[in-house]
């Protein structure tokens, strides 16, 4: 009787988090001392998204399984997210500023450059995770 070998795939060398928890360091750093939608600013975010994405459309990453079927809990969660959107979208379409937006409500937080640059390396390690599907 044949038994099929089990192996574990092992992620590449740059692929792992004690080399990339630096690499996204070092880019949040840099993301955060630049001002909010500075043309140097959208071209950093633009260049390692693009990246990013490139790597996740490309064979060269290694996937994680993706879970069969999304739980009960987990579902809930699209409820808050749904609620942001139309939010954000109805004060931007309405131009008020009576209501401001969730963002403008963050803005006097990520005028801080650690604030900013903490905030840049959770959305680099968010589109890495997502990345990984």
């Amino acid at each position: 009787m044949d038994r099929p070998e089990l192996a574990a795939e092992v992620d590449r060398a740059w692929a792992r988090p004690v080399v990339l928890t630096p690499v996204f360091a070092l880019i949040a750093l840099v993301g955060g001392a630049l001002p909010s939608f500075s043309l140097r600013a959208n071209l950093l975010v633009l260049g390692v998204g693009g990246a990013l994405f490139c790597l996740g459309v490309s064979a060269a990453l290694p996937r994680r399984p993706a879970p069969a079927r999304l739980s009960r809990q987990a579902a809930w969660w699209l409820l808050p997210l749904l609620l942001f959107g139309v939010v954000e979208g109805a004060t931007f379409l309405n131009g008020s500023h009576a209501y401001p937006t969730l963002s403008r409500l963050a803005d006097p937080v990520l005028e801080h450059y650690w604030a900013r640059a903490a905030a840049y390396f959770g959305w680099l390690w968010a589109f890495w995770a997502m990345m990984r599907r």
